[in-house]
């Protein structure tokens, strides 16, 4: 059996990831432990476009990963979790994310370092790396532009999101006032 015919088979002609029938092909998932069907996924040119070009992704035709993110299938549920967290400062994406469940061995094979390429990655003053949700802390006293007051070293910055295009600014609430702070002056809470 080839292995279109085959992918066919596994996901009843739909793209494994939006479900539409339109101009399906098979996709080798980058870094896949094997190149048969366990590697591949049956996505639509849409989707294919999307995952290769960043700069192209439109985030809601991807609300449709709530739903296919629970695929048995391991190269869907690793091309699920790397688009949620391309796209991880939409805010609903987070939500996914948290829920979102894979065995480890799966999850190594969707964090692998060269996938993970060109993906904005925050980090704290210490190196940590910052994911939309987390609760940091200020190292220094921060003057806030714009408002009266200062930020105190050691306030609590709970549920921050990140962002997208800026690996260095992060944005969260600090007197009831949403800002933007540089990761240069936090440090993640474990």
């Amino acid at each position: 059996m080839s292995l279109l015919r085959e992918l066919n088979t596994r996901a009843g002609s739909l793209c494994e990831l939006c479900t539409s029938t339109d101009n399906l092909n098979s996709f080798l998932v980058q870094n896949a432990p094997n190149d048969g069907a366990d590697g591949h996924a049956l996505i639509c040119q849409t989707c294919q476009t999307q995952i290769e070009n960043a700069d192209q992704a439109y985030p809601n035709h991807w609300r449709c990963l709530n739903d296919s993110m629970w695929s048995q299938v391991p190269a869907v549920q690793v091309l699920a979790w790397r688009m949620l967290y391309r796209l991880r400062a939409e805010g609903w994406t987070q939500d996914l994310l948290d829920m979102m469940y894979m065995d480890d061995e799966t999850m190594e094979w969707a964090k692998s370092t060269e996938a993970m390429d060109g993906a904005v990655v925050h980090k704290d003053s210490n190196g940590n790396i910052l994911e939309a949700g987390d609760t940091v802390t200020l190292i220094q006293d921060l003057k806030v532009k714009g408002a009266s007051f200062v930020a105190k070293r050691g306030t609590a910055v709970r549920r921050i999101s990140l962002v997208q295009d800026n690996p260095e600014h992060i944005e969260g609430k600090v007197d009831g006032q949403h800002i933007v702070i540089l990761t240069k002056f936090v440090k993640k809470q474990k």
